[in-house]
């Protein structure tokens, strides 16, 4: 008797040949349902409807069609047992060797701007992940494919053994199960995001969280050598990192795409209007720019720290033109992340031919929350998307900023966000002049932003990621010619700090909001 094969595709990619091979090549018998039996037909292969198969209709507009036990015993009958063989032939029923099913489009769905819950449950498909679940448990004795990427494979086992081997059939059964988790995973995150719950909404996360990715990317190592490593991503649909187009260059590592959301989330703060630039160096800016041309913001940014800035990263807020191109072959950079790249600009930086360049056309697109393990478990935050327009701010000394003052200020906030605390920058013409980073105290992380800074400390600003608990670093700012400061506030020394920088004639801001950032 022939063997039969079950298919139920949603993504037709590559369906018609494929089935077609199993016909006329190997004499496979086919029973399909709906759109997919459909598609079969048209293309004159001969397919037999589950309905017609089972005797029963398909029923509620579709939602009851392969439910039925002339499907699942065919699927689940183990071929080695008598009395499955027995049960099938009582019931007259042939045993299925081959279950091809991928899923209604849920993810792709919901990713659609206002749709609907109804629409979005219509997507969650039921006899599917039943075929999956059902063929992936009887791998012993049948082969189950949800990707059009296992159909070449397939073929080519029927061709070298005659049959899938069983190290074949347990590598696709387990393939199977990650495909319904991921699934499943995706419909209950949405309802999370539905549901109305006793959870107070200042909490702003689910009661459960499951965090399930496909393997992007083998990475040589992690931080280090001996460290083993791999990139994964999480959904159906290429979003952020996996959406990128890397142009040229070596394969990425662990570092640099860790290196490469540090620069993103960077360069995401600035106008895309108003051309912004940032040297990063294991995911510390070491030089941030703001200007017009592209090419003299990159150079100021640069300028601001270029011993730091040779092997570093580079983001830009534009694409990269032929002025910006030449200007970044002058020195040795590891990767360069922009919305876009002219083609004159790739000819000139393919001289580079180990630098990274990639384009990810949205740079603003990240995760809403973010994951860190510890033993036991993870904890889960809202990404720190939060920043406060120099408006809003409290002034809180008897000098007053000019708009100028507060335009830099705002420049000076928006790049210490995304230094490791302890924190500190200064600025001035929105070009990062000194950046004192991770320190164990904030009189240390003052000094060697200041030190950095050298004369050119002299009218610029400070800003700093978390408040003054006493009044030094406002001193040793003003020392060093420092014209205004900028810091969250909620010491409870904040008057020692208002009251040193009113003796010192200098502007001081409350933001109410601190960036740390371990």
């Amino acid at each position: 008797m022939a063997r039969l094969a079950l298919l139920s595709t949603s993504d037709k990619t590559g369906l018609v040949s494929f089935a077609r091979t199993l016909v006329e090549a190997f004499g496979f018998e086919l029973v399909s349902s709906g759109g997919t039996a459909r598609s079969l037909a048209e293309a004159d292969i001969p397919v037999t409807r589950v309905s017609d198969y089972t005797g029963s209709p398909e029923i509620l507009g579709g939602r009851v069609k392969t439910l039925h036990p002339r499907i699942h015993g065919g699927i689940l009958a183990r071929r080695d047992q008598a009395s499955d063989a027995e049960d099938l032939a009582e019931q007259g029923i042939r045993p299925i060797d081959l279950v091809v099913v991928n899923l209604y489009p849920f993810e792709q769905t919901i990713a659609r701007s206002q749709v609907t819950v109804p629409e979005a449950i219509e997507q969650i498909d039921i006899g599917g992940p039943t075929l999956l679940r059902a063929a992936a448990k009887n791998h012993d004795h049948v082969t189950v494919l949800c990707q059009a990427t296992q159909y070449a494979p397939y073929l080519e086992a029927l061709r070298h053994h005659g049959d899938a081997p069983l190290d074949f059939r347990r590598a696709c059964a387990r393939e199977a199960f990650w495909h319904t988790a991921t699934y499943d995973q995706a419909i209950a995150t949405y309802l999370d995001g539905t549901e109305v719950t006793s959870v107070p909404a200042s909490a702003g996360l689910p009661q459960r969280w499951r965090l399930i990715g496909s393997r992007q990317q083998g990475l040589r190592y992690g931080e280090n050598p001996h460290q083993t490593a791999a990139w994964y991503r999480t959904g159906t649909v290429s979003q952020g990192w996996a959406g990128a187009t890397q142009v040229q260059g070596k394969e990425l590592s662990y570092n640099n795409l860790v290196d490469l959301e540090a620069a993103r989330r960077l360069i995401a703060e600035f106008d895309p209007d108003m051309p912004a630039a940032a040297v990063l160096k294991h995911t510390n800016p070491c030089g941030v720019a703001v200007g017009s041309p592209l090419a003299a913001a990159y150079r100021r940014a640069y300028g601001a720290d270029s011993v730091s800035a040779f092997g570093g990263i580079v983001a830009l807020n534009q694409p990269i033109d032929a002025e910006t191109a030449a200007a970044l072959t002058q020195t040795f950079l590891e990767c360069v992340i922009a919305p876009g790249c002219a083609p004159e600009a790739e000819t000139i930086l393919a001289q580079k031919k180990n630098l990274r360049l990639l384009t990810l056309t949205d740079l603003t697109q990240g995760p809403a929350q973010e994951v860190k393990s510890i033993a036991g478990g993870f904890l889960v935050q809202a990404t720190d998307q939060h920043l406060d327009a120099a408006d809003q701010w409290q002034i809180v000394t008897e000098c007053r900023p000019s708009q100028e003052d507060l335009a830099e200020l705002q420049f000076a906030w928006q790049v210490v966000k995304h230094v490791k605390s302890n924190a500190i920058v200064v600025s001035c013409d929105r070009t990062t002049l000194g950046i004192g980073a991770g320190q164990m105290n904030r009189v240390g992380a003052a000094t060697i932003a200041l030190n950095q800074a050298g004369e050119q400390a002299q009218g610029a600003v400070l800003a700093s990621d978390g408040f003054f608990p006493f009044d030094d670093s406002v001193r040793t700012a003003a020392a060093a010619g420092i014209r205004a400061i900028v810091q969250p506030g909620g010491s409870r020394r904040d008057q020692d700090s208002i009251d040193a920088a009113n003796e010192l004639g200098v502007v001081m801001a409350f933001t109410g909001t601190r960036h740390f950032w371990h």
